[in-house]
């Protein structure tokens, strides 16, 4: 048991983390499908990936199913769970080629639970129909018809998967520099004419309640934060460019506490999207440096 552990735990962990969006849930799958598997026979198990990968799956499934719930009645938007691309041995660490990126899994919320099975089985962990029929208990016709709706749900071509979250350092270190130096005409340059941001507080912390939406509020939003902030004790905040969720983040602190992460989609050249989670229970998960 301890060998199928140490060599599924990571791709069982990126299967549920997709499916639920958050560490904990993702976490406590894992932990359940291993004790309930303890329970039998080894020679039941003839195909271990298949039979744990549906195992979490069913897991994942019955929580989405209870979670939609929770989610509506959540204050203001709801934004995945932020998690850093290396830690030591943890299987909180991600790899590239397991995960989508986070403007994906915010777009992941629009979709049932069987749509948003399917797609993290096909485009995160690159499972064919035949073995995704399997493991969600549906015929290929209907799994293939369940991922065409979600691509629809998700305003997404084929074309829109490949490079999608790659933004390079560089570019988040100018954008970000410019909304420290109060830059606007420069943060308005580099923001898309439809711009949209979300930000997550749970009601725990100042963000905004709703979207965000065109260049210019945008890009008020952004500099009214940092200018507000920076006021604030005295203290300036400092802030880090980091891999998290196997692309560019960017994390904030106040007084060497993580105060939020944010992460921007870029498409042609433009953001798109800024996501920040700012719910202090979704960043406990995250080190802060070593100041």
């Amino acid at each position: 048991m301890g060998e199928l552990y140490k060599q599924y735990r990571n791709l069982l962990f990126h299967l549920a983390y997709q499916m639920t969006g958050t560490v904990s849930d993702a976490e406590d799958a894992v932990q359940d499908v291993f004790v309930k598997v303890q329970s039998l026979p080894m020679d039941q198990i003839k195909e271990p990936k298949a039979y744990l990968c549906k195992m979490v799956t069913n897991r994942c499934l019955d929580h989405l199913k209870s979670a939609r719930q929770r989610r509506e009645e959540y204050f203001g938007p709801w934004l995945p769970e932020p998690i850093p691309s290396a830690f030591g041995d943890s299987y909180e660490a991600v790899e590239n080629q397991d995960l989508l990126s986070y403007a994906m899994l915010v777009l992941l919320e629009r979709l049932s639970p069987a749509e948003r099975a399917v797609f993290v089985l096909r485009e995160a962990l690159g499972f064919d129909y035949p073995e995704i029929a399997e493991l969600v208990e549906k015929s290929e016709t209907n799994c293939r018809k369940l991922m065409s709706r979600a691509r629809g749900k998700m305003g997404i071509t084929e074309d829109d998967l490949i490079g999608v979250g790659t933004v390079a350092e560089e570019w988040v270190n100018g954008f970000f520099a410019a909304l420290s130096a109060g830059n606007a005409e420069h943060v308005l340059s580099l923001l898309a004419e439809d711009a949209v941001l979300i930000s997550d507080g749970g009601g725990k912390v100042i963000a905004a309640a709703r979207p965000v939406e065109s260049r210019e509020k945008v890009a008020r939003f952004l500099l009214g934060i940092l200018h507000n902030a920076q006021l604030e004790d005295g203290d300036s905040l400092l802030i880090e460019i980091k891999e998290l969720n196997g692309q560019t983040g960017v994390v904030f602190y106040h007084q060497g506490v993580i105060t939020g992460v944010v992460f921007v989609n870029v498409k042609d050249g433009l953001i798109q999207e800024i996501y920040i989670v700012r719910n202090p229970d979704k960043l406990q998960g995250l080190i802060p440096p070593k100041l």
